[in-house]
């Protein structure tokens, strides 16, 4: 007969891992030990930060769980009602958002704050997905056009926060959904001209902030004790890291406070210092394999819809871990960018994990095509 308790757990350990892509779940809980470990050394070996991220993780992979088991035609329907929640929220912040470092980007929920940009990361993209699947086979400029005004409106609000590195980088994830929509590039050359254009105009409308930002990163010694501060601080933590790193909570920069926002948008510079270039290159390698894995999912996807949004969440991954180790390590002007599944910040992480779900349902929901 068998033993009853073990079957009752074996049945229900498959149900709990029948929707979970194996591949893509290791690599990102790796990647996430190694933000928990590199968060410790960061915020001075603080257990409170630690546990309130580890308590964030263990939220997110429940909802990771929950998207992973809603199948994407039901993902589709909740496209728009998301959309519209995601931009009225951006709203509130707007009226009634609580101002920290001079930004407003939070609503404060009593028990935590919560920053509804986070919730835009995969609001856009479901819905701009939405909308051209139900234009399939005859989409044409005025969907792209009205496509680009969905975009628009919550950058503009995302902007006003300000929080232009979110704002651009959100935008850029609907841009995403465009190309793989069938953007032309005899379009999108277009676009990049008048994005030319409208440089000077642009540059007028930048906080002072901004604007020393973008000139430091083009002359970094022009301000080292100010606006240049954080990008020499994060090249000289790199650097200082050699090979080998210098060893876990024994990296100088960090712990002589000399690298500011260390815990958020600069731990890739702490993990550099401690672990040298070849943590680098595992963390490098980690984050590979989760794209990757990504973009077969992405291939193999059974609709328009699972395809634009499988790929839109693949090419954020990708972004977001690209500019944030480009800005560290002076490629790039600062910008207020995390390390995808490593940076502190319990919103960030549960929107990442809800985007693998969504990939996961897409991979565990494809068609089976017999040859």
């Amino acid at each position: 007969m068998g033993n009853p308790i073990g079957n009752v757990l074996q049945r229900g350990w498959e149900v709990l891992t029948r929707r979970i892509d194996s591949m893509l779940f290791g690599a990102a809980l790796t990647i996430v030990c190694v933000g928990l470990v590199t968060l410790f050394s960061a915020s001075d070996e603080s257990v409170a930060r630690v546990t309130s991220q580890a308590l964030s993780f263990a939220f997110a992979i429940a909802l990771m769980w929950l998207f992973a088991n809603i199948p994407p035609q039901t993902l589709a329907r909740g496209a728009v009602p998301l959309y519209i929640v995601a931009v009225a929220l951006l709203v509130a912040v707007a009226l009634f958002g609580v101002v920290v470092n001079g930004s407003r980007r939070w609503l404060n929920l009593g028990i935590a704050r919560f920053q509804p940009s986070e919730l835009m990361k995969v609001a856009l993209p479901l819905m701009l997905a939405w909308y051209f699947q139900k234009f399939e086979g005859r989409i044409g400029w005025r969907d792209f056009a009205f496509a680009g005004l969905l975009i628009a409106v919550p950058v503009y609000l995302i902007k006003r926060q300000p929080d232009l590195g979110t704002a651009l980088l959100i935008g850029a994830s609907g841009f995403y959904v465009l190309y793989l929509a069938g953007l032309s590039w005899r379009v999108i050359a277009g676009l990049l001209l008048l994005a030319a254009a409208v440089g000077p105009v642009v540059w007028t409308h930048l906080h002072d902030y901004q604007r020393a930002r973008i000139l430091t990163f083009i002359d970094p010694s022009r301000d080292p004790l100010g606006a240049g501060y954080h990008s020499m601080q994060a090249s000289i933590a790199l650097g200082s890291g050699g090979i080998v790193g210098k060893g876990w909570l024994n990296g100088t920069q960090t712990h002589l406070d000399f690298l500011p926002e260390r815990h958020t948008d600069f731990i890739f510079a702490v993990f550099g210092e401690e672990f040298g270039l070849i943590g680098n290159a595992v963390l490098l390698l980690l984050y590979l394999l989760l794209i990757g894995r990504a973009m077969v999912i992405t291939a193999n996807a059974s609709t328009m819809f699972a395809r634009l949004i499988a790929g839109a969440i693949t090419l954020m991954f990708f972004t977001y871990a690209f500019v944030n180790m480009a800005m560290v390590s002076g490629l790039l002007p600062v910008v207020g960018v995390p390390l995808p599944l490593v940076s502190y910040g319990g919103t960030a992480l549960i929107s990442l994990f809800i985007g693998l779900g969504i990939l996961m349902s897409v991979h565990a929901h494809r068609k089976l095509v017999t040859s």
